[in-house]
């Protein structure tokens, strides 16, 4: 009788701290199609698998106690296809889920512990920023410096999803992530558009401040977008498939049985006019376990495909040149692109597959004054600092700096397709430069001065003083690479990486 009354004290307060923001704001969100925190939480963890952490933690101010169950962000253990996971829900219907002291510690808390552990860190945010007065004054911003929200060591992986209004704290979390998804309605900036208001007198909505438009196609800082809550939920248990628990082992391989090779053939996608563009994407398909291709921050930097595939049942992170935009010529924006996911794939020991079809890197006005060519150093040194294995495919053009940073010289094992072309530049711009002829006169002479250009830039030039390893046709690079993968496989590292890239920044 005695642990009654207990057990049932016990019961009371975990029906406070469930209860949220209260009946009323829930049914509005359930009238708007949208989950709440804790039905987040339920639709993304393996059913039973959720263990509460903090779950009866309130505001730090006593007044404010009865009206912040678990402070506005439910934290805890869960579990995804069996592997364990640690995941944070932030609830807008308490308070906003606006920071404030304890929901501060508790997320720092799942930081610690997921490194320290070696478990993944998944954030499901809707954030209205800095609860006031909480924060205000000396005290608020001493606790704030006391709470260990100091930037990122990246010892297990981070996906958050941006599900709603976010700004401030749930900002940063984000864009320190690996993989952000956002859907389409939610926002994220710094701060709202009512404050931006206040001190710049800058009238803007919140799609526009930092719509998904603004962060997946401008600021690189989303890298997937989906149309509801369940989308993103999803695409976080196929995210987590890719990855490892911790950065000291290697990304789940899937077993013989559930590889399912791909029906088409590369060269049905592949013109061999190296003037003709392409999507390729559809490449990529040919090549990769079906169903196994995810594209990441596919809407920025668009010249460079850059995403995570299987082949033979290996996680692979691919970066690949897409002629259907600005003819694969690599601008700023892809440069970025592809340092950062160089960053994520050897910081979480994903085998790094280049595969190049480039004119070049752009270049004029517009480029040197965004600075292309530190850009382009950048994503060179990450290149060569990358310690995982490194295949290079060269598809068709391979033409100056850009063969170094697509992997030229650089890769453990490097392929040239027959359809392959290497040089510094363009036959028809080395003409230009050369002999002052533009490109498309007609006439024996500039026909001969092409020609004599495109001397010495087959694949088997390339081969001959062992740049490359060999030359195959496109319809064999499933086979090759799995063999590749393979050996790779087999060093004494076991595929680890050596951590070099592990401190980059999260966003260039």
């Amino acid at each position: 009788m005695e642990h009654d009354k207990l057990i049932e004290d016990l019961a009371q307060q975990r029906i406070k701290a469930q209860a949220m923001g209260g009946a009323t704001k829930l049914a509005a969100r359930r009238a708007q199609g949208l989950l709440n925190a804790r039905e987040r939480i339920a639709a993304l963890c393996d059913p039973g698998s959720f263990s509460e952490i903090g779950e009866f933690v309130v505001s730090s101010r006593p007044q404010d106690a009865e009206r912040t169950p678990a402070d506005g962000i439910i934290t805890g253990y869960g579990a995804v296809d069996g592997r364990d996971i640690l995941v944070a829900s932030f609830d807008l219907t308490t308070l906003g889920a606006s920071s404030a002291a304890h929901n501060m510690a508790k997320l720092a808390y799942l930081r610690e512990h997921g490194n320290r552990s070696g478990i993944p860190c998944v954030f499901l945010i809707e954030s209205a920023g800095a609860r006031m007065p909480d924060i205000q004054g000396a005290r608020g911003m001493g606790r704030i410096g006391l709470s260990g929200q100091r930037g990122r060591d990246r010892g297990s992986p981070w996906i958050s999803a941006v599900l709603g209004p976010c700004y401030g704290m749930g900002t940063w979390y984000a864009v320190q992530s690996d993989v952000a998804i956002m859907r389409r309605g939610a926002s994220m900036s710094v701060s709202s558009p009512k404050v931006t208001s206040v001190a710049l007198s800058e009238d803007v909505t919140a799609e526009q401040l930092g719509g998904w438009e603004v962060h997946a196609r401008t600021t690189g800082q989303i890298d997937i977008v989906v149309d509801t809550d369940e989308e993103a939920l999803a695409m976080i248990r196929r995210t987590l498939g890719y990855l490892p628990s911790h950065i000291g082992e290697v990304p789940p391989v899937q077993p013989p049985d559930r590889v399912t090779q791909p029906g088409a053939a590369v060269e049905a996608a592949l013109p061999v006019a190296r003037h003709k563009v392409y999507d390729v994407r559809k490449v990529l398909e040919a090549i990769a376990d079906e169903g196994s291709l995810q594209p990441w921050r596919e809407l920025y930097g668009r010249p460079l495909f850059t995403g995570f595939l299987r082949i033979g049942g290996r996680p692979v992170g691919v970066i690949a040149s897409n002629p259907l935009h600005k003819g694969g010529a690599i601008d700023g924006a892809a440069c970025d692109k592809s340092t950062e996911f160089i960053v994520l794939c050897d910081t979480f020991n994903l085998p790094i597959l280049l595969m190049a079809d480039t004119p070049g890197f752009m270049v004029g006005m517009k480029a040197e004054h965004e600075g292309v060519a530190g850009k382009i150093m950048n994503n060179l040194q990450a290149l060569i600092h990358a310690s995982v294995p490194k295949i290079g495919l060269i598809m068709r053009k391979s033409y100056g700096q850009a063969y170094l940073n697509m992997g030229g010289g650089l890769v453990d094992a490097m392929a040239v397709w027959t359809t392959g072309e290497i040089g510094f530049v363009d036959p028809a711009v080395a003409v230009s430069v050369v002999h002052n002829a533009r490109p498309g006169q007609q006439g024996e002479d500039y026909a001969a001065q092409i020609e004599q250009m495109k001397l010495d830039s087959t694949p088997y030039d390339l081969t001959a003083i062992f740049a490359a390893h060999a030359v195959i046709r496109p319809n064999d690079s499933r086979e090759w690479l799995i063999r590749m993968l393979s050996a790779l496989a087999r060093r004494p590292d076991k595929g680890l990486s050596l951590h070099k890239l592990a401190s980059w920044p999260t966003s260039l």
